[in-house]
Formats: C-alpha cells, sequence, structure tokens
C-alpha cells in the first residue's frame, strides 16, 4: 500500500468518474460506492453499488466494473487495467481484482470495518497469491468520505423518522 503517493491529472480525472458512479448509487438509495476501469486511458468498465436495487449480494461497484471490462476486454484477465474505487474493497472485490489480474488499484476513502486492503485484512499484496496489486490509497480521500457520511447521515435521520412514525401509529 503507498499512502504518500503523487497522483497525476489523469489519477484524479479517474477518480472523479468514479465519484459520478458513487453519486448515480446515491441517487439510487445505494451506499456511494463507485468503480471505473481504465485500459489505455481510456474507461472500459464502470459500476456502483446496487445491491438493494439488484437484491444481490455480489452486486457491488467493483464487481460491476469488472464484468464490463472482462466484456470489453474479451478477456477475464484485466492485465494492463487501473482501477479507480471510491472506497477500499471489501474481501469479495479484493479477491475479484487478485483473479482479474487487476496490476493497479487506486482508492478513496478507507473502510476501517470491511476494508481487505490493508484495514483489516490484506488480500491485495498477500504473497501467497499467484498475483499482487499495486495499491494506493488515498486519492481524492475527503471527497470520497464526504459523500458516505453525508449518506449514512441521511439514512439515519430516516430510519429515525420511520421507527416514530411507527411508534406513532402504534
Amino acid at each position: 500500500m503507498n499512502e504518500d503517493q503523487e497522483y497525476t491529472p489523469n489519477d484524479i480525472k479517474y477518480m472523479k468518474e468514479a465519484m459520478k458512479q458513487a453519486r448515480l448509487a446515491y441517487a439510487h438509495g445505494e451506499v456511494p460506492i463507485g468503480c471505473v476501469i481504465v485500459y489505455e486511458d481510456r474507461i472500459i468498465g464502470r459500476g456502483y453499488n446496487r445491491r438493494n436495487t439488484d437484491k444481490c449480494t455480489l452486486a457491488h461497484a467493483e464487481i460491476s466494473a469488472i464484468r464490463r471490462a472482462s466484456r470489453q476486454m474479451g478477456d477475464w484477465r484485466l492485465e494492463d487495467c487501473t482501477m479507480y474505487v471510491t472506497l477500499e474493497p471489501c474481501q469479495m472485490c479484493a479477491g475479484a481484482i487478485v483473479q482479474a489480474r487487476i496490476p493497479v488499484v487506486h482508492a478513496g476513502a478507507v473502510s476501517p470495518k470491511a476494508g481487505c486492503a490493508g484495514s483489516i485484512l490484506d488480500i491485495l499484496t498477500n504473497n501467497e497469491f499467484n498475483h499482487q496489486v499495486d495499491y494506493h490509497q488515498g486519492l481524492l480521500e475527503e471527497e470520497c468520505s464526504a459523500l458516505l457520511k453525508k449518506f449514512f447521515v441521511e439514512l439515519r435521520a430516516r430510519n429515525r423518522e420511520e421507527k416514530k412514525i411507527k411508534k406513532e401509529q402504534a
């Protein structure tokens, strides 16, 4: 993991594209996580969190982006690609990244309760696997974190209001 990295203008541009995907998730009432995969300076896969919308555990931003990028490349191996994701990957997504052979991942916010790129586990750079990822944490971290915090503040307020209404109706 490399936290003290200088980011290129392209890194910032592509993370902003991942943020657009996160805002789509937010607009659908989903946890705002977005992802893009880049090959030869072109986005070949996009995804945002859709677990509630699709009623599917697998509907994470990274999985959707990997699926689309693989279709675009005509291969499950994404060996020359770079992933930009707004939140540190979970265990499922980190495993999919390793399996897809994605060499570089840039993430925004840390995920202290579910992150498997160093927070809880470090699947991406585990030397026991046949592929390790060059992982960079902290790209546009403040913006990524702010969107997630806003979502959860609003969710808690909605939940409190719903409980209040149910209590009044009882």
